[in-house]
């Protein structure tokens, strides 16, 4: 066994020890295409990508700074790596946090030139959980408690095929990927 994941493109990544030269953003869009929310407990498939382009979406409606539209865009991609875990179990997965932070510390520095401020933190977190509102009320038809928080953007929850989803996170990404950095 080793101790490298082989990805997409065919990367080594040892997701303890991520080297930033082996993170590619088509590995991040292909694999979160194929990521469904939620481990699986959805109506209708919905992917971890769906979601990111969602994120992103929603801070271009705000009107946000590209950094914070392509950190929208890059929130989960930790999960290309580490898988997703459910809130309710990850919060009781100490070591899992600390590695899903240090691994998208390396991507945020790799795409975004360094790590999120806290208040970056803070925003990012309102639209990831304002979505989250949204996806439990319509995915799993779950009443959500407390009032809904409001987005400046309409969720189509349909499905849409994987390739599609890797498309379009790869054009939102290319869009804002020089603006947000300089390069």
């Amino acid at each position: 066994m080793s101790d490298y994941i082989t990805t997409y493109t065919g990367n080594h990544i040892d997701p303890m020890n991520p080297d930033p030269a082996a993170i590619s953003i088509r590995d991040i869009a292909h694999a979160l295409s194929l990521i469904c929310r939620g481990n699986g407990h959805v109506r209708s498939f919905w992917s971890v990508g769906q979601h990111c382009l969602d994120c992103a979406r929603e801070a271009e409606a705000r009107k946000l700074p590209e950094r914070m539209i392509l950190a929208c865009l890059l929130h989960d991609a930790s999960e290309c790596y580490m898988s997703d875990v459910p809130r309710p179990m990850k919060k009781h997965m100490l070591d899992y946090q600390q590695q899903e932070k240090k691994v998208l510390k390396v991507i945020f520095e790799k795409f975004l030139g360094s790590d999120l401020t806290e208040a970056e933190w803070r925003e990012l977190k309102e639209i990831d959980d304002a979505l989250l509102w949204h996806d439990l009320e319509t995915l799993l038809a779950e009443m959500q408690h407390g009032p809904m928080p409001d987005l400046h953007i309409k969720i189509d929850f349909s499905f849409r095929p994987f390739k599609d989803v890797e498309q379009d996170y790869l054009e939102l990404f290319y869009r804002y990927y020089g603006a947000s950095t300089g390069r």
